[in-house]
């Protein structure tokens, strides 16, 4: 019977999905074009594969990954998925970056695109590997079942636009001039949006390519709101408390921009008391849809999520 994971054994996994993904990503961005492109511009796939690869812990592909493997599905087509998932995440990280966004200096410990590019390469890039997410999520290599591809993209598109990431990162930019404080339910809004619609699609994602049943997705949704929610809290309290050259990036943006953010709505012993809630909801989640131990995976990662210091 499987053991609960320890950290170096999560570690060591969470790493060695990282790298798969790794090689996925610089598989899809390579110089020659694809059946129905003409062409693909060395400058602007340079800025791509800059924005891509060599950095991240590659979260949300690994949520894919590991939910997938909760129903024994581990092939090239869940890589895929996973690497597509993060060429979309790479995409909004890249124009968040932008001047008239978060405006950030740095990425991941060095500069961000449109520093080490230029603005105008920077946005094409973002589209670019939004466009290109799509592109593969919708490929037969993805998945052989054209109905469940159609789901894949019409949930990543969800997850993505309006009602999901880019419709939060509004609502973000809107709260920084915001006459007043957002209440913590706006903000708790924002943030399933912004940051948890994603995190919620890789589970859903990993759990569509496995065949869950309609219990098993129920739960694990239950699972992945819970961590998206965690994931942004413990995002603002690196932000508030946390090591700048440890994070790769700056740290204490959110207060000098007027983010709306739990730390900012709470205070700090209150955001820290909610982000161990929603981890310990979700672990109950996990434990409700009857997976035992082949679950200590994403157990771990919620775990992972509350612990990590970058």
């Amino acid at each position: 019977m499987p053991q609960p994971a320890s950290a170096p054994a999560f570690a060591a996994r969470l790493a060695a999905v990282a790298q798969a993904t790794q090689a996925m990503l610089d598989g899809l961005l390579q110089p020659e074009a694809l059946p129905g492109e003409v062409f693909r511009p060395q400058n602007l796939l340079d800025a791509m594969r800059y924005a891509c690869l060599d950095g991240g812990k590659r979260l949300r592909p690994f949520l894919l990954v590991e939910t997938a493997a909760l129903f024994g599905v581990d092939n090239p087509g869940v890589l895929r998925a996973a690497a597509a998932l993060e060429m979309l995440h790479c995409y909004s990280l890249v124009h968040d970056d932008l001047p008239a966004m978060d405006d950030d200096d740095l990425r991941r410990g060095r500069p961000t695109t449109h520093r080490a590019f230029d603005e105008a390469t920077a946005i094409l890039a973002g589209d670019s590997l939004l466009t290109l997410a799509f592109d593969v999520m919708a490929d037969p290599q993805t998945h052989p079942s054209p109905a469940i591809r159609i789901k894949l993209v019409r949930g990543l598109a969800q997850a993505a636009g309006l009602g999901g990431m880019a419709g939060g990162q509004a609502l973000d930019l809107a709260a920084e001039t915001a006459a007043a404080p957002l209440s913590a339910s706006a903000i708790m809004q924002l943030q399933m949006m912004k940051t948890g619609a994603l995190i919620l699609y890789a589970v859903e994602a990993g759990a569509l390519i496995g065949g869950a049943d309609a219990g098993q997705q129920a739960h694990l949704r239950d699972y992945a709101t819970a961590l998206g929610a965690a994931f942004q809290i413990a995002d603002d309290l690196l932000d508030a408390q946390g090591d700048a050259a440890r994070l790769g990036k700056a740290t204490g943006k959110d207060a000098a921009a007027n983010k709306a953010t739990l730390v900012q709505a709470l205070g700090l012993a209150a955001a820290r008391a909610r982000l161990d809630a929603l981890v310990e909801q979700a672990r109950t989640a996990l434990q409700h849809a009857g997976f035992g131990p082949r679950a200590h995976v994403l157990d771990h990662a919620a775990r992972f999520v509350a612990s990590r210091d970058a």
